[in-house]
């Protein structure tokens, strides 16, 4: 079973921290736009039991994402199931989850730049996001099994603090955004 593990902590100093992460080998790409549409299931509240299903869109190329409740208290680390969509499709696989009874939630749209820091063995993928109506963040993300978890936690947890990241936020950009509307 895959896992994504992840941090995620708002940035304060964004020139800084791309200064620290060019320091760590982290060349950044250009900026994408990411817009993520999340749905809720007809027969269960994914708030409520803590999932997220949602069909991400970067230039017309789409991915259609199952993430799990979240496994810990101190991280991000939940399953995941992505699947690629074929180019142009995200709306019509939008319209097959309506119709199954999924109801869009929010939209989450971000300017995200992605680098990958070599760190204690491990190749992180950190990716800088401006996220509209929330902010600006950095996430450090790696995908694990069951058996490497906790080397995979750890090695984020390093690497924030080489980064001088603190105070790890574990709400989802949907989250922030629905808080930021005064909606739950």
């Amino acid at each position: 079973m895959r896992y994504e593990v992840e941090q995620k902590y708002r940035v304060s100093d964004g020139q800084a921290l791309r200064a620290e992460l060019a320091a760590l080998g982290g060349d950044l790409g250009r900026a994408r736009q990411e817009v993520d549409c999340y749905y809720n299931h007809p027969a269960r509240d994914f708030a409520a039991t803590d999932e997220a299903l949602r069909i991400r869109t970067v230039e017309g190329v789409g991915r259609i994402t199952y993430k799990g409740p979240k496994i810990d208290a101190t991280t991000k680390t939940r399953r995941e199931i992505e699947v690629p969509l074929a180019e142009q499709t995200a709306g019509t696989w939008d319209e097959v989850l309506q119709a199954l009874g999924f109801r869009p939630v929010a939209e989450v749209r971000k300017q995200r730049r992605k680098a990958w820091v070599p760190w204690e063995g491990q190749r992180v993928e950190v990716s800088l996001d401006e996220v509209d109506e929330v902010g600006p963040f950095v996430e450090l993300e790696l995908l694990a099994d069951e058996s490497s978890l906790d080397t995979a936690k750890a090695c984020l947890a390093s690497l924030a603090q080489r980064l001088r990241l603190s105070g790890s936020e574990r709400r989802s950009y949907l989250e922030l955004l629905l808080e930021s509307r005064g909606r739950a």
